[in-house]
């Protein structure tokens, strides 16, 4: 997977993103975004597509969205002209992996099916944490690979079909386990499966002081 070759991906998918992946990504959404407000204050949404989850936010939070194609971002910019959502405050080309934003800007960093779809997962991982405030949330949802068994061996043989389309299938929990073991500054507070069939989860890290940062 390359940056670029995601950004094509997901241009293309602009046109019909909302009707394929809309009804299946509802309930993570729903759970992503009820997670962030029940911190509010400044969240960026990584990854935001269309913008679809917008409307959802609460008006009391300021929302920040960023994603790599802007075919997709021009449907989140209309959706929020159409809408009124005087409660977003900035859309924007930006790179999961290179946030142009300062350390310790957002109270919550949502990222919704986005950490299986960049070229270099981890190196996301520690732009949200480092954009993310101290006391903050990152607030991911996830297709969940198995990364073992008969269904880990599909999802291993599919991956050169998915990554052209943007995702990856194998991407185990251990990957998320394995990264935040490196940080002394994050801490899993939340894992749960959300439907369908439990290959979606809802995962929350909680932002702590650095001990050594």
């Amino acid at each position: 997977m390359s940056t670029a070759g995601v950004t094509r991906a997901y241009d293309r998918w602009s046109p019909v993103y909302d009707m394929v992946f809309g009804p299946v990504f509802r309930q993570g959404r729903s759970a992503a975004v009820a997670a962030a407000d029940r911190i509010g204050g400044r969240i960026i949404e990584v990854g935001v597509g269309t913008g679809i989850s917008l409307p959802q936010y609460a008006r009391t939070s300021r929302i920040t969205a960023i994603d790599l194609s802007d075919p997709m971002l021009d449907k989140a910019r209309e959706r929020v002209r159409r809408q009124n959502l005087t409660h977003v405050e900035q859309i924007a080309v930006g790179d999961a992996e290179a946030l142009d934003f300062a350390a310790n800007s957002f109270d919550v960093v949502v990222a919704q099916y986005v950490v299986t779809a960049v070229p270099n997962p981890e190196r996301a991982l520690d732009e949200f944490a480092r954009v993310c405030k101290p006391g903050g949330e990152i607030v991911i949802t996830t297709r969940e690979g198995a990364g073992a068994g008969l269904r880990g061996a599909i999802e291993r043989t599919l991956m050169p079909v998915t990554s052209r389309l943007g995702f990856r299938t194998d991407f185990p929990f251990s990957r998320y386990a394995d990264w935040v073991a490196t940080r002394d500054d994050v801490t899993l507070v939340e894992h749960r499966p959300l439907p369908p069939l439990g290959h979606f989860s809802l995962i929350r890290f909680a932002k702590t002081a650095s001990q050594g940062r």
